[in-house]
């Protein structure tokens, strides 16, 4: 990617900073900050006329100083000027619960900012541009790949307008989630079923139906090989018209969500507004089904097992397709081997892949 700069000239002493280099110690930074949080994970590093650090700054949360402004927070008049701003995310231009960041640079006469990633919200995005029309030299596109890397989701749910869906399932060679009789514990492996537990860690929340409550009654807890919880727990959600109370669920760390609606995408939207930016989908068919039908499922990790189950209790069952040129095709991103298991991890195929370029801004029809 070649990054984009304002038509200003650069001062040739900066000309020798390895701007790549500071924004990896500005990622690194930003992993001081919550990784489940309304807000994304931003980190900033500031630098003098000659390239030396002279600032240092990260968020730690919604309703606590940006990573800018948090940088700013350690220097006096004399420092920023000329100084130049390496941060992982484009200076906000909005005023929330704290004012716009692009706003504070502009004011303190910053000379420079250089940024990874632009920021996806109508309402949010443009700091660059209101920077550039300031006067500031911006140079925008540094270390995109490693940025994206950290925010993946928030950034995903910003442009999406909606919490992020994975659908999860495991199944048999030939599809099957569970023999006929309807017992499914365990097809898959213990390496397998350790990456499920990973994966329900690094989600806000996890979503199962109302059947698989009363057939499972599931704890929805993300656990360590050894039993102990994760430290970071999924909210767990259950979808369904059916009242239903899950009995260990009582015991989640974290209070339960029960949606009583059809309506997916407003749930998710509303996900977003909470603070929720990733949905784990785990189960059942019913439920994964309805999600894929929708074309809300954003990315899939399919478990499959060396065994053949027949019968009817199929990991999908109606997505809406009723020949062949209506097929959701996935386009496959990895495979790995956990002990005699495979993991897919795949993504539509059709779903345009998330740019971590300078021209942002793209929201679902």
């Amino acid at each position: 990617m070649t990054p984009e700069t304002s038509p200003r000239g650069a001062n040739p002493a900066d000309m020798a900073v390895d701007f790549a280099s500071v924004m990896r110690a500005a990622v690194a930074l930003s992993l001081n900050g919550p990784a489940h949080n309304a807000n994304p994970r931003v980190g900033c590093v500031v630098l003098d006329a000659h390239g030396a650090v002279i600032a240092q700054g990260w968020h730690r949360g919604a309703g606590t100083p940006h990573a800018e402004v948090d940088a700013l927070s350690q220097l006096s008049p004399a420092q920023v000027r000329g100084s130049t701003f390496v941060v992982t995310l484009e200076p906000c231009n909005h005023t929330g619960r704290t004012g716009p960041c692009a706003d504070a640079l502009i004011a303190a006469g910053v000379s420079r900012v250089v940024f990874g990633l632009s920021d996806p919200g109508d309402v949010e995005g443009g700091g660059g541009d209101k920077l550039r029309a300031a006067g500031i030299d911006v140079i925008a596109g540094v270390g995109a790949d490693e940025v994206m890397a950290v925010v993946r989701d928030w950034y995903e749910s910003a442009a999406l307008g909606r919490a992020v869906v994975t659908v999860k399932w495991a199944s048999s060679l030939d599809g099957r989630a569970a023999a006929n009789d309807g017992t499914s514990q365990w097809i898959s492996g213990d390496l397998a079923r350790e990456r499920v537990h990973l994966q329900r860690s690094s989600h806000d929340a996890i979503a199962v139906g109302t059947s698989t409550v009363i057939a499972d009654n599931p704890s929805l807890t993300a656990r360590m090989p050894d039993g102990s919880l994760y430290e970071h727990q999924p909210i767990p959600v259950i979808i369904g018209e059916r009242e239903v109370q899950g009995e260990r669920l009582e015991a989640h760390p974290r209070d339960a969500i029960y949606l009583r609606t059809r309506d997916l995408r407003g749930a998710l939207v509303e996900f977003r507004e909470r603070g929720i930016h990733s949905l784990y989908v785990e189960g059942g068919p019913t439920l994964a089904s309805a999600f894929v039908e929708a074309g809300l499922a954003d990315r899939f990790y399919i478990f499959l097992s060396p065994l053949l189950l027949g019968g009817e209790k199929l990991a999908l069952t109606d997505i809406g397709v009723s020949t062949l040129s209506e097929r959701v095709d996935l386009a496959v991103e990895s495979t790995e081997t956990l002990g005699a298991d495979i993991l897919i991890t795949a993504r539509p195929a059709h779903q345009t892949t998330l740019s971590t370029n300078t021209a942002p801004h793209r929201k679902e029809a």
